[in-house]
């Protein structure tokens, strides 16, 4: 029997449009009591990750920011120990739960979300775009030095640690948090409740179905140190989604750079690809031991002068390639930094990707698309919140990436009928595009590089 979680998938992945709108809510959840500063040893993390009002160094699809932060602040933090929820817009912590007795060291954010928020607008396609949201935030923190990050924790505990309705990761802030500190606050036992949403039905089945992804965590959850390169405040501070026109193709290192970033931060169980745009088009990966074998369908190497997706929305005719001596794509970056590209089908596949996501045209111009793949038809409920935490989390470190290297980025999230594994000849339903990136050297208003 189908379960309600791969239902929704399926909804959210067809071409049936959402609306209408309604209205969004309060940007924040409910504030208790006083303002309090935030403290000198968190101000740099929260300031450079999550502050701000619709523009934040962190991105979110329609600049909605679903993501609430609750801090579990104990011993040594700089304040009186307790459940604080953060305010981003004014950059202020408001006290909203007691802490354990003693209180656990150190300080650790578990990320809750507010559907309405998103689901305002994107309807049905909502709540995967409120995962990929709240793995962003977790990288946020974690480039702005948080020290690690946990994507599936079981949502009872991580909701019991912090009065959430729901919640879906966690982030260890300081060293000296400890490694039982969500069981321990957790034994508090004021967990939260997942109240009756008012609204649409869409909304109704939005909190269900995120409620059921966060059930689905492994008790206390897997921990990963923070990744990372430690980037200057100004970078992350100007880490923004560049608006629509972008284009040229970013150097070959800059990708390879852009897409070992975003391997190296995302957990197992995603593949990741470059579709690049230029005088040679097609798909691009990073070597693998196994490369393979050499088969050719129709097609032509060259992009066209204007560039339109297919009517019903296939992927063109593409060449794949084997393992070649020589990359066709450029020259390779020097000996002991990135692995060097390899070209894995040639064609143009950048107007596709455009009709996939949700119609976006201006992705036909862009330079390159870092694609993360992988969460098959009738996933679990433990697979689909994993894949798309870990695609919002991989994303967002390229972007960082992308922005340290002078590359404007944008985050692409909604994708329908991304069949990408079916499209190159692969089994249909094995491995969807879950989250993008589109990347280029230059906007309008720009000179070219």
């Amino acid at each position: 029997m189908e379960s309600s979680v791969t239902r929704a998938l399926t909804l959210a992945r067809s071409a049936q449009a959402p609306g209408p709108d309604f209205p969004a809510g309060p940007a924040s959840v409910p504030l208790p009591g006083e303002a309090l500063p935030v403290p000198a040893r968190l101000d740099r993390m929260l300031r450079l990750s999550l502050a701000g009002r619709r523009l934040r160094p962190v991105p979110s699809a329609g600049a909605l920011h679903p993501v609430d932060t609750y801090l579990l602040v104990g011993a040594g933090c700089g304040l009186p120990p307790g459940v604080h929820v953060y305010d981003p817009a004014r950059h202020r912590l408001h006290r909203c739960g007691p802490a354990p007795c003693p209180a656990p060291p150190g300080a650790v954010a578990v990320l809750g979300v507010t559907a309405r928020r998103t689901v305002s607008h994107y309807g049905h396609r909502a709540w995967p775009l409120v995962l990929l949201d709240v793995g962003h935030a977790a990288a946020a923190l974690a480039l702005a030095g948080a020290h690690a990050v946990c994507l599936d924790a079981d949502g009872g505990l991580l909701s019991g640690a912090s009065g959430a309705p729901v919640a879906l990761a966690a982030v260890r802030l300081t060293a000296d948090a400890a490694p039982d500190g969500l069981v321990r606050w957790a034994a508090r036992a004021t967990g939260g409740r997942i109240p009756a949403p008012e609204g649409p039905e869409v909304l109704r089945t939005a909190v269900a179905v995120l409620a059921e992804l966060a059930a689905a965590g492994g008790k206390s959850g897997t921990w990963r140190a923070a990744t990372g390169p430690l980037l200057p405040d100004s970078v992350l501070l100007s880490r923004r989604s560049a608006p629509p026109g972008f284009h040229d193709l970013p150097p070959h290192e800059a990708l390879a750079r852009v897409l070992a970033a975003a391997r190296a931060a995302s957990p197992d169980g995603l593949g990741w690809t470059l579709a690049v745009s230029g005088p040679r088009p097609g798909l691009l990966t990073a070597p693998t031991p196994a490369p393979p074998a050499e088969s050719t369908v129709p097609g032509s190497a060259a992009a066209p002068a204007h560039r339109t997706a297919p009517a019903d929305g296939s992927l063109p005719p593409l060449r794949r390639l084997g393992s070649s001596p020589a990359d066709p794509f450029g020259t390779a970056p020097a000996a002991g930094t990135v692995p060097p590209l390899r070209r894995l089908a040639s064609g143009d596949v950048l107007p596709t990707l455009a009709h996939w996501a949700a119609g976006q045209g201006w992705i036909a111009g862009a330079g390159a698309v870092l694609l993360a793949h992988g969460c098959p038809s009738g996933a679990t409920a433990a697979q689909v919140r994993h894949c798309h935490l870990a695609a919002g989390h991989g994303v967002a470190h390229a972007q960082a990436a992308a922005t340290a290297l002078g590359i404007h980025s944008r985050p692409v999230g909604s994708w329908q009928g991304a069949d990408l594994g079916a499209a190159l000849g692969g089994p249909a339903g094995r491995d969807w595009v879950v989250h993008g990136l589109a990347l280029g050297r230059t906007t309008q208003g720009d000179e070219p590089s």
